[in-house]
């Protein structure tokens, strides 16, 4: 059940104030699990323009978008990507497919109010026993103003109860990103704070939050979507908020400044 009184919206619209320095180049990054942009209250309906209008509130300069359809016939055969960037003003997007899905593909995105290059998506690896949904990273190179230059990815981990699938992920992400320098991901984990999982992520990744408030409400909230960099030394963070929108996907938006020390 979803709570709706302003004492639990306060709770999770928190700031995290950490160790950084006035004047140095910020951005903010923000990660959401979309739900296909259909609102979970209204079976079949797609509102493109809901998750827009949660983006351009909050206006990050980066997004990670999960549960994404390209031309799939449950979304009205549309680009939501491309939609979706067009809608709240992201000039650059990428579509990562992690499965092929009614007649269409469903994966993961990337918004960003900078150039893109270097985009890839890599396909994650899944046990053949668990007959789990494929799932996948997808990585771009953002140019940034004055110069600089960040890695971002994207990702949704498997969403069995089993951790079996998502530690394989975990540590393939931890191969594939945790190359990269700096580097910047952000998605849903679908796994809570002290498990393997995220146990995992954190030998190569520091998040932007610690005790982090709950990101899929229910009568058993709970955090499982993060945003973490790498080297930690590049990055400080100035704040982590979880963003209350109960109307437009069955996730709350997570979003995070980060001062860049590069």
């Amino acid at each position: 059940m979803r709570g709706k009184s302003a004492s639990i919206a306060l709770a999770l619209l928190f700031l995290v104030s950490l160790s950084w320095t006035p004047g140095k180049p910020v951005i903010t990054v923000m990660s959401y699990n979309v739900h296909h942009c259909n609102p979970p209250g209204k079976t079949g309906v797609i509102d493109i323009d809901a998750i827009a209008a949660v983006i351009m509130r909050a206006n990050p300069d980066l997004v990670a978008l999960q549960e994404i359809d390209v031309f799939t016939g449950r979304s009205g055969n549309i680009n939501e990507a491309e939609q979706i960037a067009l809608k709240a003003g992201y000039p650059y997007y990428f579509f990562g497919r992690a499965i092929d899905f009614d007649g269409g593909k469903y994966g993961i995105a990337i918004l960003s109010k900078h150039p893109l290059s270097d985009t890839v998506v890599h396909a994650l690896p899944t046990d053949s026993s668990t007959k789990g949904e494929r799932r996948a990273v997808a990585l771009a190179k953002i140019k940034l103003p004055g110069g600089k230059f960040l890695h971002f990815a994207s990702t949704h981990l498997d969403a069995l109860d089993t951790n079996l699938n998502r530690l394989l992920q975990v540590k393939a992400i931890n191969n594939i990103a945790g190359k990269l320098n700096p580097v910047v991901i952000a998605g849903d984990f679908n796994a809570i704070e002290n498990s393997e999982v995220i146990r995992s992520l954190d030998k190569k990744f520091t998040r932007s939050c610690n005790n982090c408030e709950p990101t899929f409400p229910g009568t058993d909230g709970k955090a499982i979507d993060f945003i973490g960099f790498r080297p930690a030394k590049k990055f400080s963070v100035v704040s982590h908020r979880v963003i209350p929108e109960e109307y437009a996907s069955d996730h709350y938006p997570i979003v995070s400044t980060i001062q860049l020390n590069y």
